[in-house]
C-alpha cells in the first residue's frame, strides 16, 4: 500500500474540462491511455495515442453506449488484488491487464433534471457504467486511484499515487456516488408521486466551517422532528455548513416559545444576541434587534409565527443571512424577494423542544453520546432562597432569561426585562467575565438607542450554572439586576445568598443546570 506507478489509465468523462492536459501529462510519463466514445475522440483530436475500451474487451460499444465498460476485462483490471496469488493467476489466465487509474465523471443527471428535460432524456442520463467503475476502483484503492473531480487531476498527473492520495480520492468518490444515487431516488419519488423512502439522504456542501474542510448535510426523511433539512427554501443561495449550524441554533431556541406570544430570536455564531416576546412579531423583532444591533448584522433570525409584511420590512432593513419561520404571507414573501441573497426557510411547524433524541460528538479514538437537553422548568422546581420574594414580573423575566440561557454557550449569563433580552454574555472561561460582558453590551445598546439607562436596570439575570463565588452575582447587582435565577449547588451557596440578601435581590434556585459546550 505504498506509492504506485501508474502504467495504465482509463479515462471516460462527461465533463471534458482539463482531461486533455491530464492525458498529455500521463502520456509523457509513459502511461497507456484507454478511453471510450467522446473522450477517446477528444484525446485523439489532441494528437494523443489512445486505446479504445472495445479493443481491451473484445466487444464493441453497443446499445447506444449503454454497454461499453461493463466487462471483466475492465472490472477485473480494477478489482484484482495485485499481490494475491489467486488473483494474479486469474489475471494471467484471462489476459486481464491491471488498470491503475480511473478518471470518470458521471452523466449530468442533475443538470438534465434541472433544465426540465423530458422523462426519456432524464432516464438516459442515469449513468450505469461510470458509477460501477467508480465503485470498483474506490473499493480497490489499495492499488487503484479513482479521480471524479477535475480539481484532483494534479494529484495524479505526475504518474504516481500514494496510499493517502488513493484513500482520500476513494472517500470523495463514494460521496459522489452516494449523492448521485440520492438525486436519482428523489427524481423517481417525484416522478411516481410518492415521498422519498430513504432513511437518510446526504447533500454535499461547498465546505465545512472553513474552506479546507469538507461537509455534508444528511436529511433524515422519516424524522418526525422536521427541521432545516425538511424546510422549504423559498429563495436565496444554498445554505453553507455554518448557515445550517447557526440556523439550527435559532430554530431550537425559538421552538422553546412555540406556544408563547410572538417571539423573535436573532443568532450569531450559534449564540443568541437578541430575543424578545411581544404583542406582534414586528414589535418582538424591534426589541430583539435593539439588544445588540452590531451582532445582528449578518445574523440568523427565527420566529414562532408566520411572517407578515411589517416584520419582513423591518428584517430587510439590514443584511441578514437566513430567516426561519413556520410560514409567510404573500406581502412578506414579496418584500423578501427584493433581497435575493437572503435565504428564507419555511418549516411549516416548529419542533417539540421536549422531544427525545441523542447528540453525538467525535473525539480522538471514540465518540461521546448524550441525550438531548430537553429539560424545562416547572413551578415546583423553583425555590426562592432569599429573604425577598420575586415579583410576578421578576419571576416571568427570570423564566424568560433562563430559557434563553439554556441556548447560550457556557459560561452563560443572560439579562432580561419585560420579555426581551437586555444583554447576553457567552462562552467565557469564567462566569464573572460573562456577567460583565453582558452588562457592557446592555450599556452599549442603550447608548446606540439613545436610552437614558440600559435595560439591565430592574432586570432579571439567569446563569446557566451556579455562581461559584459571589463576584459574578455582584457584577449583576452593579448592572442593575433585581432578580436572579440559577441552579444552585455550589459549596459557596450561602455566601452567594448572603450577597443577594445584602443587595436586596430576589433569587430563585432551579436545581437544574444547562451547560452548552
Amino acid at each position: 500500500m505504498s506509492t504506485i506507478t501508474i502504467r495504465r489509465a482509463l479515462l471516460s468523462v462527461s465533463d471534458k474540462t482539463g482531461v486533455v492536459d491530464l492525458a498529455r501529462a500521463l502520456a509523457a510519463k509513459g502511461v497507456e491511455l484507454v478511453s471510450t466514445g467522446g473522450t477517446a475522440r477528444a484525446l485523439r483530436d489532441a494528437g494523443l495515442d489512445v486505446r479504445d475500451v472495445s479493443d481491451l474487451t473484445g466487444f464493441p460499444e453497443m446499445m447506444d453506449g449503454r454497454v461499453k465498460t461493463l466487462h471483466p476485462m475492465v472490472h477485473g483490471g480494477l478489482l484484482a488484488v495485485r499481490d494475491d496469488p489467486a488473483h494474479a493467476a486469474a489475471m494471467a489466465d484471462h489476459a486481464i491487464g491491471a488498470i491503475d487509474l480511473v478518471v470518470v465523471n458521471l452523466y449530468p443527471f442533475e443538470a438534465t433534471v434541472a433544465r426540465g428535460a423530458g422523462r426519456d432524456e432524464v432516464v438516459e442520463n442515469i449513468d450505469i457504467g461510470g458509477p460501477s467503475m467508480v465503485r470498483s476502483a474506490a473499493k480497490n484503492h489499495a492499488y487503484v486511484a479513482i479521480v471524479t473531480d477535475p480539481a484532483d487531476y494534479a494529484t495524479v498527473a505526475g504518474g504516481t499515487t500514494t496510499f493517502a492520495d488513493r484513500r482520500r480520492l476513494a472517500a470523495k468518490a463514494y460521496r459522489l456516488t452516494g449523492r448521485y444515487d440520492s438525486l436519482i431516488a428523489d427524481w423517481f419519488a417525484t416522478d411516481i408521486g410518492t415521498p422519498t423512502v430513504d432513511d437518510v439522504r446526504a447533500l454535499d456542501l461547498r465546505y465545512g466551517e472553513n474552506p479546507h474542510q469538507t461537509a455534508q448535510v444528511r436529511h433524515h426523511a422519516g424524522d418526525p422532528a422536521a427541521g432545516l433539512p425538511q424546510a422549504r427554501q423559498v429563495q436565496g443561495k444554498a445554505l453553507s455548513y455554518n448557515n445550517y449550524n447557526d440556523a439550527d441554533a435559532a430554530l431550537e431556541l425559538v421552538a422553546e416559545f412555540r406556544d408563547a406570544d410572538p417571539t423573535v430570536v436573532i443568532v450569531k455564531h450559534a449564540n443568541p444576541c437578541g430575543v424578545a416576546t411581544a404583542a406582534t412579531l414586528a414589535a418582538a423583532y424591534e426589541a430583539a434587534f435593539a439588544c445588540d444591533t452590531v451582532s445582528a448584522f449578518g445574523g440568523i433570525i427565527a420566529v414562532n409565527r408566520p411572517l407578515d409584511a411589517a416584520t419582513a420590512k423591518a428584517i430587510t432593513g439590514i443584511f441578514t443571512e437566513v430567516v426561519v419561520a413556520p410560514d409567510a404571507d404573500e406581502e412578506a414573501l414579496a418584500l423578501f424577494a427584493t433581497k435575493k441573497n437572503l435565504r428564507l426557510l419555511l418549516t411549516g411547524t416548529l419542533p417539540d423542544p421536549q422531544r427525545k433524541g441523542t447528540i453525538t460528538k467525535q473525539i480522538v479514538g471514540g465518540t461521546l453520546v448524550q441525550s438531548r437537553d430537553n429539560g424545562r422548568l416547572t413551578d415546583d422546581m423553583l425555590k426562592v432562597v432569599t429573604r425577598r420574594q420575586p415579583t410576578p414580573q421578576e419571576l416571568a423575566d427570570c423564566r424568560f432569561a433562563w430559557t434563553i440561557a439554556k441556548h447560550v454557550k457556557s459560561n452563560a449569563i443572560v439579562y432580561a426585562k419585560d420579555g426581551a433580552t437586555a444583554g447576553v454574555g457567552a462562552g467565557q472561561m469564567n462566569r464573572l467575565e460573562s456577567a460583565r460582558i453582558a452588562a457592557w453590551k446592555a450599556r452599549d445598546a442603550a447608548d446606540k438607542a439613545g436610552w437614558t439607562a440600559p435595560r439591565t436596570i430592574g432586570s432579571a439575570v439567569a446563569s446557566d450554572a451556579f455562581f461559584p463565588f459571589a463576584d459574578g452575582l455582584l457584577a449583576a447587582v452593579e448592572a442593575g439586576a433585581t432578580a436572579v435565577i440559577q441552579p444552585g449547588g455550589s459549596i459557596r451557596d450561602e455566601e452567594v445568598i448572603a450577597a443577594a440578601d445584602a443587595a436586596g435581590l430576589a433569587m430563585v434556585f432551579t436545581g437544574m443546570r444547562h451547560f452548552r459546550h
